[in-house]
C-alpha cells in the first residue's frame, strides 16, 4: 500500500514537471514568433504584396447601450463594440514551425490598423482607438476588437411627439484609403442586439446595415461606406400620463362652464383658470422640445385645446350678457322664438319647472289695456253720481296697465333666459363633442 501511494506521488510530480516545461516550451516558441514576425515589419503602410491590390475590412458592430438622445442639439450617443477583420500579407507563419502555435494576441498598436471612422461624428475631441489587443492567427487574418463610446449627429423628427420614431445612421468609412486601396463591407445584413441592455425611453426596433459607393468632390476616386441604421421609437407612456392626460381632463372641464348656473358666477372664471393650466402644459412641453419648424402632435392639440377654451370663453360672456337683459330689453325674435324657443329647445329638453320635456309652452295672451274714458266734464253735486265710480276704475285701470307692462318686461327677461339656457345646452354638447372627439384621436395614436 505504501509503494502504490509513492509511485501516485512520483507521477503526478512528473506530470507537474512536463506541464511547466511544455508551458515554457509554449511560451518561449511565441516569442520566437513575435520576433520573427515583427522583424522587419511596419505598421505604416497597407500590409499587401501588390500596392495595386485592393484590402478588404470587414466591419461588425454589436449595439450594447443607448446611453442618451439629446433631442435639442441632436445628438445621439451609443456604447458600441466594433470588430474589423482583415488580411495581413506580412503576418503569416507555418504553425508547424512553432509547435502549432496558431494564433497570438497583440497590442493593435503594433499592427496595422484601417483609418474607419465615424463620418457623422459630432464629438468636438479627437477619437483615440481603445487600446485593446488584435488576434493575429497563422493565416495573417487579423481581427480587432474594440469598445467604443460613439457621439453622431442625428436629425430629429418631433412631428408626431410623444408618438414618434427616429431614424439615426451611423456611417463608418475610410478616411484617407479610396475605394481602390481599401474596401469595406458589414458582415451581415444588420448590427447585431444579442447583448443590447433596454432603454427607459426609447424601444430599438432593428440596426440594418447598408454598404454605399460614393464619390466626393475632391477626389476621382470611389470611397465606400458602410451605414448602420437605428430604428427606435419612443415609449410614450410617461408622457401621456405627465402631460397628455392632464391636459385631456382639463379640457374636459371647459365646456361644463356652459352647465354652470349665471347666478353661481363662476361661468368665466372657470374657463379663465382651464385657460392658464392649459399655458403651463404648453410651457412645459416647449421647455423639452427642440425648436424645430414641425410642431410636435401634442403641441398641435394644446394649441387647438387653447383655442377651444378661448372660444367658449367668449361665448359664456354672451351668453351671459343674454341672460342679464335689462327691463328695456326687447323682445325675442320672431325667428330665434321659433327655432330657438321652439325647436332646439325641444331637441335639448330646456323647459321651464313643472313643463313636460319636449312640449312647448302654450303663449300666455298679453292683455292690451285700454285708456279709460274720462269723467264727464262739468260739477256734479250728487253724492252717489255714477262720475265718482268712473274715476275709481280708472284708477284701477291704470294700476292693472302698470301691472301688465311690469308682466311683459318681466316675460320678456324670462325669454330671454331662457334663450341663454338653450344656448349654454347647445354649445354645452358642440364643445364637449369636438374636445372629447380631439382627446380620443390624440390617444389612439398611443395604441
Amino acid at each position: 500500500m505504501e509503494t502504490w501511494s509513492h509511485h501516485l506521488c512520483l507521477g503526478l510530480l512528473l506530470l507537474l514537471l512536463l506541464s511547466a516545461e511544455c508551458l515554457g516550451a509554449e511560451g518561449r516558441l511565441a516569442h520566437k514568433l513575435f520576433r520573427d514576425l515583427f522583424a522587419n515589419y511596419t505598421s505604416a503602410l497597407r500590409p499587401v504584396a501588390d500596392t495595386d491590390q485592393t484590402l478588404n475590412v470587414t466591419l461588425e458592430v454589436t449595439l450594447s447601450q443607448i446611453i442618451d438622445m439629446d433631442e435639442r442639439n441632436q445628438v445621439l450617443t451609443l456604447y458600441l463594440w466594433i470588430r474589423q477583420e482583415w488580411m495581413d500579407a506580412y503576418l503569416r507563419w507555418d504553425p508547424n514551425a512553432y509547435g502549432g502555435l496558431d494564433s497570438i494576441r497583440i497590442p493593435s498598436s503594433l499592427v496595422w490598423r484601417p483609418d474607419i471612422v465615424l463620418y457623422n461624428k459630432a464629438d468636438a475631441q479627437s477619437s483615440a482607438s481603445a487600446s485593446t489587443n488584435v488576434v493575429v492567427r497563422h493565416d495573417g487574418a487579423v481581427r480587432w476588437d474594440a469598445p467604443a463610446i460613439t457621439r453622431s449627429s442625428c436629425r430629429v423628427d418631433v412631428s408626431a411627439f410623444p408618438f414618434d420614431a427616429q431614424r439615426c445612421g451611423l456611417t463608418f468609412g475610410s478616411w484617407t484609403h479610396g475605394g481602390h486601396q481599401l474596401d469595406v463591407r458589414p458582415r451581415g445584413a444588420a448590427a447585431s442586439l444579442a447583448d443590447f441592455v433596454e432603454n427607459v425611453e426609447w424601444r430599438v426596433l432593428g440596426m440594418p446595415a447598408r454598404r454605399r459607393v460614393l464619390t466626393y468632390g475632391c477626389c476621382s476616386e470611389p470611397y465606400p461606406d458602410v451605414t448602420f441604421t437605428l430604428l427606435l421609437r419612443r415609449r410614450a407612456a410617461a408622457y401621456v400620463c405627465n402631460l397628455l392626460l392632464p391636459c385631456v381632463l382639463i379640457s374636459l372641464l371647459a365646456p361644463l362652464a356652459f352647465h354652470l348656473p349665471a347666478n353661481s358666477g363662476e361661468k368665466v372664471s372657470l374657463g379663465v383658470t382651464v385657460l392658464l393650466a392649459l399655458t403651463v402644459f404648453q410651457l412645459l412641453l416647449a421647455e423639452s422640445m427642440p425648436p424645430a419648424e414641425s410642431v410636435p402632435l401634442i403641441g398641435k392639440y394644446y394649441m387647438a385645446t387653447m383655442t377651444m377654451v378661448t372660444f367658449s370663453t367668449a361665448l359664456t360672456i354672451l351668453i351671459m350678457n343674454l341672460h342679464y337683459c335689462g327691463p328695456s330689453a326687447r323682445p325675442v325674435p320672431a325667428w330665434a322664438r321659433v327655432l330657438l324657443l321652439g325647436h332646439l329647445a325641444r331637441g335639448l329638453c330646456v323647459r321651464e319647472r313643472g313643463e313636460p320635456c319636449g312640449q312647448p309652452r302654450p303663449p300666455e295672451p298679453v292683455p292690451s289695456p285700454q285708456p279709460p274714458a274720462g269723467p264727464p266734464a262739468g260739477p256734479c253735486h250728487e253724492p252717489h253720481c255714477l262720475c265718482r265710480q268712473e274715476a275709481l276704475l280708472h284708477h284701477v285701470s291704470t294700476i292693472a296697465s302698470t301691472f301688465c307692462s311690469h308682466r311683459a318686461a318681466q316675460r320678456r327677461r324670462e325669454d330671454w333666459k331662457r334663450l341663454a339656457r338653450v344656448m349654454d345646452r347647445f354649445f354645452l354638447g358642440i364643445f364637449f363633442s369636438m374636445t372629447l372627439v380631439m382627446s380620443l384621436l390624440v390617444l389612439v395614436q398611443a395604441l
